[in-house]
């Protein structure tokens, strides 16, 4: 964790079971662990937190923070993408970030900021649902992927998409 991250102490990651730093953030990415597990009928090993997602751009590399991995069947067919603030402004990053995590288009991509959140599908890149409560439940989601093909991406799209999240994230972002 960089600078300007007030530690509020430890707890337990929900789904790991680790010890981690409490960060009001934290908080946030607990309270979306919560609810895929408790509301939505996921298994925690269905679950991947806190993923480091290599970025690479000419000649210079980073790393952002995908929070949450849901992975059905040995595929990802969801990630949740937390940040404080508008929610507005992560979603075309967090596309961008569903097509590079790996080597197919992940068909569910959720941003949110811990009180609201956009659904979107990740094909078409469009908004299809709004709010916490609308994040696809398990069987939701398995009848979302039925009918999605994980459509390859290709190098070139997947070098245009890196530039997207390095330009957002990384350049764009503020550092404390």
């Amino acid at each position: 964790m960089g600078k300007g991250y007030l530690v509020l102490g430890e707890i337990e990651d929900y789904i790991t079971g680790k010890t981690i730093k409490e960060t009001h953030d934290e908080r946030y990415r607990q309270k979306l662990a919560h609810i895929l597990v408790d509301d939505k009928g996921y298994k925690k090993d269905e679950i991947k937190t806190n993923y480091k997602l290599p970025v690479n751009v000419v000649d210079k590399n980073a790393e952002i923070n995908i929070d949450l991995i849901v992975t059905l069947s040995d595929k990802i067919c969801m990630i949740i993408k937390y940040g404080p603030g508008s929610i507005v402004t992560r979603t075309r990053p967090a596309l961008a970030a569903s097509r590079l995590i790996t080597g197919y288009q992940v068909p569910v991509i959720v941003v949110t900021n811990g009180e609201d959140a956009e659904i979107i599908d990740g094909s078409t890149g469009d908004v299809f649902s709004n709010g916490l409560e609308s994040i696809p439940s398990k069987s939701e989601l398995i009848d979302i992927v039925k009918h999605n093909n994980f459509k390859p991406v290709s190098t070139k799209h997947a070098v245009m998409e890196a530039r997207i999240i390095y330009a957002f994230e990384i350049e764009g972002s503020c550092s404390l």
